[in-house]
Formats: C-alpha cells, sequence, structure tokens
C-alpha cells in the first residue's frame, strides 16, 4: 500500500494543532481528520478518532504496523514542511487546494515515482 496523496490543511487557532491532513492511498482509499499535532517531543500524527462514552478515544483508522506508522509520519511531516516552507497561514478551501498543489509539486520533484504510480 502507497499514500499517492497527501493534502495539508493548515491550522492557526493558537492551541498545539498544526494542521489537518487527508491521506490518499493507492489512488483509491482516503482518510480524512488525520491531525498534526505540536507536542514537547515536537510535531506528531494523530489518526482519526471518536470519543467513547466514557471519555476515552478510539482510532477509527489507523497503521496496524510500526513501518505504516513511519511511512504515514514521514510524508505528513512532509509535506507539512514543504507547505510551512511555502508562506502558509490558515487558510480557506480554495487557498489550501492551492497550497496543496504546490505541496504536490515539491514532492514529484523530490520523489519522481509518486508521479508513475499515479498512472497505474
Amino acid at each position: 500500500m502507497e499514500i499517492t496523496e497527501v493534502k495539508i490543511y493548515p491550522v492557526s487557532l493558537g492551541g498545539r494543532l498544526r494542521a489537518y491532513v487527508s491521506l490518499t492511498f493507492d489512488n483509491s482509499f482516503i482518510v480524512r481528520e488525520v491531525k498534526l499535532v505540536e507536542s514537547a517531543l515536537g510535531l506528531f500524527v494523530s489518526m482519526p478518532s471518536r470519543r467513547k462514552k466514557d471519555g476515552t478515544f478510539k482510532d477509527i483508522a489507523h497503521p496496524l504496523n510500526n513501518e505504516m506508522r513511519q511511512i504515514i509520519e514521514r510524508k505528513v511531516l512532509e509535506a507539512y514542511h514543504i507547505a510551512k516552507n511555502s508562506g502558509f497561514a490558515e487558510r480557506d478551501e480554495g487557498e489550501a487546494e492551492e497550497l496543496n498543489e504546490i505541496v504536490a509539486e515539491e514532492i514529484k520533484k523530490s520523489h519522481p515515482l509518486i508521479e508513475e504510480n499515479k498512472k497505474r
């Protein structure tokens, strides 16, 4: 399974949340509401979750092994840093799409096989 697209939706609400992220796998499955959160140890990826009746959270979707978790984290952080270096701030939907086009182009430059895999 390969991540074929990463979309970053920056947030500047003053809290720890830095961005919402959408991940597309194999050009056929999308996971939305992934969060990029700032902690004392740096940025981390939080998978989509819901609050249970007892107040705890349960992931809705998550990687089943450490290798996939590392791939997701690497791709999300790479896309976030590209977006951040493009001078983003909180953007509306149209501006976020424009930003994601910039991110996609930068990732293609550094990973030429991504475009080849999208053609499959």
